[in-house]
């Protein structure tokens, strides 16, 4: 099964001020992205507030993507929800659309405990788009699931024939490195935090991540990737460490989720509101988050 090669975005939802889906910045948002570097998009999930949409308007974000971008510009549709029957309709649908893959994360309720819960989960899950690459998406921090990858991948193998490997958003290197090294590399671990992407090239064998302040900072991240090939450890290092500022910033303004998707108005593409309970960015804030992110000189090296 093919590995993923360079950075996926999980883009945001863009939302009306009512609140609504609204469609229309997409063949903008897509061309962005892929100007920028981006190979691909990861839609419907954290960052896109996934939960929070109905099945319909997770089916239409979906067919709007895939309509927008650019030719192999890889689509993955996250399918995942507190409802198995619901995942397995999102991910046929993904499927008859021509969606490149799909993925699911660990439901927030009920909350897995075993890892023989999880298998059967994703296999429920997969059988639905059996043509399409599945991915795991390990965020155990929005969902309880601590649950140990390598032991996830020895009961997926021989079990889910597409299951292709982990988009892993957890901080054990040492983990993440083991599950990357299960029978030669056999399934394809996407590497989930923006904020350590270095760290993983050096252990000799990340090619591919997902990540979410790809949205607008895309240019620094897959620029770490570039160095990295070309040699340039130093460059490396100062691309790693400045998109650690950036990280920093958002911090300062509930996440990446709120203030990542504020940051694209910034940046010249407004994406709308959050849905509730986020609490949304004020006017007030809006000033502090474009000052901050001067003082780092953002704009002059951020998406375009």
């Amino acid at each position: 099964m093919e590995h993923i090669h360079g950075l996926i975005d999980a883009p945001f939802t863009p939302f009306c001020a009512n609140g609504d889906i609204n469609l229309e910045p997409i063949p903008a948002y897509a061309a962005l992205l892929a100007r920028n570097g981006l190979k691909g998009v990861f839609i419907n999930g954290s960052s896109g507030e996934g939960y929070m949409l109905t099945e319909d308007e997770r089916m239409k974000l979906a067919e709007a993507w895939i309509k927008a971008v650019p030719k192999d510009f890889k689509v993955i549709v996250h399918v995942g929800s507190c409802c198995v029957r619901s995942s397995q309709r999102l991910a046929a649908h993904a499927q008859e659309i021509g969606a490149w893959g799909i993925g699911a994360m660990a439901p927030p309720f009920p909350k897995i405990g075993r890892i023989e819960e999880l298998v059967k989960y994703c296999e429920e899950i997969a059988s639905a788009a059996p043509s399409l690459p599945f991915y795991f998406y390990h965020i155990p921090a929005f969902n309880g699931a601590y649950l140990s990858m390598l032991d996830l991948l020895k009961a997926v193998d021989g079990r889910i024939p597409n299951f292709a490997g982990i988009k892993y958003t957890f901080e054990s290197l040492y983990e993440y490195n083991r599950c990357r090294r299960y029978k030669d590399g056999k399934y394809d671990m996407l590497h989930g935090q923006d904020e350590t992407i270095l760290p993983c090239l050096a252990m000799g064998g990340a090619q591919g991540g997902i990540g979410g302040t790809t949205n607008y900072n895309g240019r620094v991240l897959t620029g770490i990737l570039e160095a990295w090939q070309a040699g340039d450890l130093e460059r490396a290092r100062e691309l790693q460490n400045y998109a650690q500022d950036v990280i920093d910033v958002i911090c300062h303004f509930r996440g990446n989720i709120v203030g990542g998707k504020r940051i694209m108005k910034l940046i010249g593409l407004d994406l709308g509101p959050n849905r509730t309970p986020f609490q949304n960015v004020t006017d007030e804030e809006e000033q502090q988050l474009r000052a901050e992110l001067e003082a780092i000189d953002f704009f002059n090296r951020c998406n375009r």
